[in-house]
């Protein structure tokens, strides 16, 4: 169930969330809302992957 979740809530954050990798953005020069999301949608990944 959990896994299920974090796999429906990783396809609402590829349609809602910016892709900051197809966008080239640097790390070192990004914000703090844009690393932000950068950690939630790696985060939302990893568990969807489990």
């Amino acid at each position: 169930m959990k896994t299920s979740f974090f796999k429906v809530l990783a396809k609402v954050n590829k349609t809602v969330l910016p892709s900051y990798t197809k966008k080239g953005l640097d790390l070192s020069k990004a914000s703090k809302l844009q690393m932000a999301i950068v950690g939630w949608r790696s985060f939302v990944t990893l568990r969807a992957i489990d």
